[in-house]
């Protein structure tokens, strides 16, 4: 099922996600996280950094996985997903780099010609590399405007594995803010994690924030499933949970039951 939980600003629903992810890593030090980039997570991944540091959590076997990566850019690109994640992830928590993965990592910064069968391969090798390391325990999502997660774009298969994709023209105008505000910077093809990859994390959290993001959480949450809002595939999930703020979830129109439930869940439950 979907759990809606509704907050007032983005340091709530990191609070909520840091809380979460610490409890896990407690209990279970060699957890596996989902990792995503863009500007909703960074304010969760800064909250689980204070728990690390506040509790003393032993990160040295956590091990992370991202969802996503552009072609075309060198590893070392400061916009690459590689050169992202390290820097709001694996320095902020304390991970070790050789255990914190990137889809494009497995490219080693091939060009999108270079060897056709290596990149046809590069999903699959990614994917086993997930299921090797026993699967993701807590996917961190985010949302685009028109409810793609990863670089899934709408019309993307709901049962995908990680593939090569070319980003939508919206997608990459959105991204565009990462490159000078100049969209002709952003690569055109990504590798990315699949919605029926992301399906298989035990825990998917997806956040969203502001006006823009209401509508793709209204098909997300309360419209039928659909691969043209590739994120409304989270209702198919035993154990997904959406944070929104109240912007975000303006156009939602069981606000106050999602509320209610929240305020009335037993504190055993955790989300």
């Amino acid at each position: 099922m979907t759990e809606v939980i509704i907050v007032q600003n983005e340091h709530e629903a990191a609070q909520i996600y840091a809380n979460c992810v610490a409890q896990l890593i407690a209990r279970k030090p060699d957890a596996v996280l989902g990792l995503a980039t863009g500007s909703s997570p960074l304010a969760a991944y800064g909250a689980l950094a204070e728990r690390v540091r506040e509790q003393q959590l032993d990160m040295s076997q956590v091990q992370g996985f991202a969802l996503d990566e552009y072609i075309g850019l060198p590893l070392d690109h400061p916009e690459s997903y590689h050169s992202t994640i390290h820097r709001t992830v694996t320095e902020p928590l304390g991970l070790d780099p050789a255990k914190v993965h990137v889809p494009g990592d497995v490219l080693h910064g091939m060009a999108l010609n270079d060897n056709g069968e290596a990149m046809a391969a590069a999903g699959p090798n990614y994917d086993q590399m997930i299921a090797d390391a026993g699967g993701i325990d807590v996917q961190i999502l985010g949302i685009g405007t028109d409810g793609h997660v990863g670089f899934n774009e709408p019309g993307s298969s709901l049962v995908s594995g990680t593939r090569i994709k070319t980003l939508a023209e919206q997608t990459r105008i959105d991204n565009a803010r990462f490159f000078n505000n100049d969209v002709e910077q952003v690569p055109t093809h990504c590798i990315t994690q699949g919605i029926g990859t992301i399906l298989k994390a035990r825990h998917l959290i997806l956040l969203a924030f502001g006006d823009a993001k209401a509508e793709a959480i209204e098909e997300t949450v309360e419209r039928g499933v659909s691969s043209f809002c590739p994120a409304s595939a989270l209702q198919m999930h035993p154990h997904a949970t959406v944070i929104v703020d109240e912007a975000a979830a303006s156009r939602l129109r069981h606000k106050d039951y999602y509320r209610y439930a929240f305020e009335h869940k037993p504190a055993w439950q955790g989300i």
